[in-house]
């Protein structure tokens, strides 16, 4: 689960702040190690509000930068969004990450 969690997280990132001509955002990079050390524990405690927390800040940052939720791709974005958050348990929230990860990677 973790690999869909950072996925989502870089690919949000990229759409928030790789502009272009500039270098590109690589899961290495220090944009990511906060994140990708914190979803780790809290994906090994099943803390399935604390990952929607995190999951859902950087699907903001994308979220605000295509537009917002009045744009087709932010309609798309927030849906998926909402699917994910409504999830209550670990193994609902597979399908929603995939499905986050899978869109966002189409519009990068």
């Amino acid at each position: 689960m973790e690999l869909p969690l950072e996925t989502v997280a870089l690919f949000a990132l990229k759409l928030a702040y790789e502009r272009e001509g500039e270098s590109p955002i690589l899961r290495d990079d220090p944009i990511m190690s906060d994140y990708e050390r914190e979803v780790g524990l809290l994906v090994r405690r099943g803390d399935v509000e604390g990952i929607q927390f995190r999951v859902g800040h950087c699907v903001g940052l994308a979220l605000e930068a295509i537009g917002g939720v009045d744009t087709p791709l932010g309609r798309e974005l927030d849906r998926l969004s909402t699917v994910f958050s409504n999830a209550r348990t670990m193994e609902e929230l597979e399908a929603p990450v995939i499905a986050l990860k899978d869109y966002l990677k189409e519009i990068i």
